[in-house]
């Protein structure tokens, strides 16, 4: 509490830009393995990206190492975009008084995150169909090969946006709603056990530690659904070839890829996730402080 609203916008968008610059190598590996073997059995497609680390490696000799910063314009619009708005609409509850009611938080950050997912979808679009792009050797899931300029505008990035929207929006509301309620409760719960002093780089570090992993487990299968649907092909009225929608998106996954397709690139989202989570939470708490 105690900074306006507006404030908490260009703090919102700023902690979210400076994480994203920080953790977008990690966004491009977990779009390559979430895009690998995509609707195939397990075991009967090539895995050029085999684990975290692997992968990145991949992906370095295969684009170089600005490879692991492909739609990095478009990665930091959409970070703008979306955590300004939500830790806008987040400090108007907290002003408001709705986080102060039972299950307040939760329902505060869901409709944060919704909001923010809505105003950033188009360059989450972008982000993903560049992040995607690579050698023929390499390729995984749809190439749009967009023509780009400094990586960051791509013909065609609005195609299939009311395809894939429901995905992003459920999937973005609930991240929202688990990181901002797990936060700020596991940020508290360390401080009164006096694990961390109150205010301390500690505490905010270690209650963005405990978001992550609840964000990571309970998210990853809206975080494949959202790349599966944003990177397939679409037609010339923005139908999806592949996916009809989001529910057609689930039952096709768990269909020929099994349940565990849903949780491909678990280790990139959390390994991504975690240090985002971190960053642009201690960031945007920090610069609140100030």
């Amino acid at each position: 509490g105690g900074v306006p609203p507006a404030t908490d916008l260009v703090l919102g968008a700023t902690a979210g830009c400076l994480a994203c610059f920080l953790t977008n190598p990690l966004e491009v590996v977990k779009t390559r393995l979430q895009l690998q073997g995509e609707l195939q059995p397990p075991g009967t497609y090539p895995r050029p990206y085999r684990g975290v680390l692997r992968a990145a490696v991949a992906v370095c000799r295969a684009d170089g190492l600005r490879g692991l910063q492909k739609g990095l314009a478009a990665g930091l619009l959409y970070q703008g975009l979306m955590n300004g708005v939500r830790f806008y609409c987040y400090s108007h509850a907290e002003d408001a008084g709705w986080t102060g009611y039972p299950g307040g938080t939760v329902a505060a950050g869901a409709v944060a995150g919704a909001v923010g997912a809505i105003v950033g979808s188009p360059a989450y679009l972008v982000k993903t169909h560049l992040q995607a792009q690579t050698l023929s050797a390499m390729a995984v899931g749809h190439q749009h090969n967009h023509e780009v300029s400094g990586d960051g505008v791509a013909v065609g990035g609005h195609r299939g946006f009311g395809g894939t929207l429901s995905a992003h929006t459920s999937g973005s509301s609930g991240d929202d709603a688990i990181l901002l309620a797990t936060f700020a409760s596991a940020k508290d719960w360390v401080c009164e056990r006096q694990w961390f002093r109150k205010g301390s780089w500690a505490a905010v570090l270690a209650g963005g530690m405990v978001s992550g992993v609840a964000v990571a487990v309970t998210m990853t299968p809206f975080d494949v659904i959202s790349t599966r649907l944003y990177n397939q092909p679409v037609d010339a009225d923005g139908t999806g070839k592949l996916y009809r929608g989001f529910l057609d998106c689930i039952l096709q996954i768990s269909s020929k890829e099994g349940l565990l397709g849903l949780y491909k690139g678990i280790g990139a989202v959390y390994f991504r996730l975690g240090p985002h989570t971190v960053l642009s939470l201690f960031f945007w708490d920090k610069l609140r402080n100030m």
